[in-house]
């Protein structure tokens, strides 16, 4: 299932001060100088050793959304197949696919579905995640 959006029109809110119409209660920032809250990662039922995660926005019926994810030094994501598209961007640190592809800090890339892969880390990393389905574990 794709993600879907919906256009519910233009709404009309109350404008603070400075003039803004966002309703802040509907907004989420994380701030890059202050990850704290990373949750072991536990997306396919039982935690995996030395990655946890902060959900973003990300749906669990639909695996549309987003969501922060860390891989401790010398750890690994599980072999998996992206049924959809997936992108990430390195925030910090460096991954490595299992090409021997390496990826780094400000590195933006695009999984197309099908892609089947695993990816490691020496030093540790943080990846921002974009879903539009969920993956598959092979």
């Amino acid at each position: 299932m794709a993600c879907a959006t919906r256009a519910t029109g233009v709404s009309k809110s109350r404008s603070n001060d400075a003039g803004a119409m966002t309703d802040e209660s509907r907004r989420i920032v994380r701030r890059s100088d202050d990850l704290s809250g990373f949750v072991p990662y536990d997306r396919y039922g039982e935690a995996i050793p030395g990655l946890s995660w902060i959900n973003m926005s990300l749906d669990p019926e639909t695996g549309c959304g987003s969501y922060l994810l860390r891989l401790e030094p010398g750890y690994s994501s599980l072999p998996h197949e992206h049924v959809g598209h997936e992108d990430f961007l390195v925030v910090d640190g460096e991954l490595i696919d299992d090409d021997g592809s390496v990826f780094r800090q400000g590195d933006f890339v695009s999984f197309q579905p099908g892609t089947v892969h695993s990816s490691t880390t020496r030093t540790g990393c943080t990846l921002a995640v974009f879903l539009r389905t969920a993956n598959r574990l092979i």
